[in-house]
């Protein structure tokens, strides 16, 4: 008979295989979106194929899982949130991480989104969701970890404007160079939206208490939004590309869409089973992965300022972690404040 700290040893593997899994999977992704765009393929048919999948892949686990968890009607309030969580989660956030991955790379936009939990922190505390006393330990060390991680984004995104190790060519110009650090600014546009998404997120699963059905939502009228957007901007829709063959799009599409499903389902349970700390603290991996895989595949350098810049965010990720993390299992302690946004 299996014992019951068995199952949970178990259970435990499963789960840190099943992160790692999950940013080793999305760093090969980024490296082939980075190549589909390389090819010239439309950012508005890549986010309405990808969110369209997306819907499809996490339906079923929204109806059978979570179905129990949906309100008897969806109030007024809940439909303007989806509604602003789909527009700035799935159209305006992909579209910026889109433009930014190319015009840096898939290591730097992987990168950028370890910024997120420190911004979420500063606009917590700006808006009054979490209290910061300068007496209190872990505010300062999240205030701390903040700062270093946004110095280190802003030392990873100056030195984009210099010619990484591998790329030295006399061929190259300034205006590339220039290109680079402008995808750095879409970036972090991309990442401040996030953190206001995630924090509009937050508020609409009090009355939602069902994320993978918020995100099959999202994912839907998300896509609705994309097309809505390509027809006023472009003054018609496009389905295809003139690069790639309909069926190899759909099928990067349909591969596309069930790996996003499936690590959003993936990272889902991590966090029921061991909250949002343990699942940010893997994130860093998918990093190392882009970088290592652009390098083999992509023939991609990387400056050592921008290196430096990727060890300072990761430094500072881990202070304002941590700081979450003794909140969370430590409610007595004296130096206790209020906790960040799970």
């Amino acid at each position: 008979m299996v014992s019951v700290s068995d199952g949970a040893m178990v259970e435990q593997f499963l789960l840190v295989v099943g992160l790692i899994g999950v940013q080793v999977v999305l760093a090969v992704y980024g490296v082939l979106i980075f190549k589909l765009l390389a090819t010239g393929l439309s950012l508005f048919v890549f986010i309405v194929y990808g969110s369209l999948v997306s819907a499809v892949f996490l339906s079923p686990f929204a109806i059978f899982c979570e179905r129990s968890k949906w309100p008897r009607r969806f109030s007024p309030t809940l439909l303007a949130q989806l509604l602003f969580i789909s527009f700035g989660g799935v159209t305006a956030f992909q579209s910026l991480l889109l433009l930014g991955m190319r015009n840096t790379s898939p290591a730097i936009a992987s990168a950028m989104p370890n910024l997120a939990p420190g911004i979420i922190f500063t606009f917590a505390w700006i808006f009054g969701f979490e209290k910061v006393s300068l007496r209190c330990s872990y505010s300062r060390v999240k205030i701390l970890g903040t700062i270093v991680c946004l110095g280190g984004a802003l030392l990873m995104s100056f030195f984009q404007r210099l010619p990484s190790v591998h790329s030295l060519s006399p061929h190259q110009d300034n205006g590339f160079q220039q290109d680079k650090l402008l995808g750095c600014i879409y970036l972090l546009a991309a990442v401040v939206l996030l953190a206001s998404v995630m924090i509009l997120q937050t508020a609409a699963l009090k009355e939602l208490p069902a994320p993978v059905t918020m995100c099959a939502i999202t994912s839907l009228v998300g896509a609705v939004l994309t097309a809505l957007v390509q027809l006023l901007r472009e003054g018609k829709l496009e389905f295809k590309s003139d690069h790639l063959p309909l069926g190899t799009l759909i099928f990067y599409a349909l591969a596309g869409g069930a790996v996003n499903g499936l690590c959003v389902v993936l990272q889902t349970w991590a966090v029921k089973k061991r909250g949002p700390v343990l699942v940010s603290m893997f994130s860093p991996i998918g990093t190392v992965c882009s970088v290592i895989i652009s390098a083999l595949t992509l023939r991609e350098g990387i400056t050592l300022g921008s290196l430096f810049g990727m060890c300072f965010m990761f430094m500072g990720l881990y202070f304002v972690l941590w700081a979450k993390n003794r909140e969370d299992y430590f409610p007595d302690d004296e130096d206790k404040q209020k906790p960040l946004l799970g």
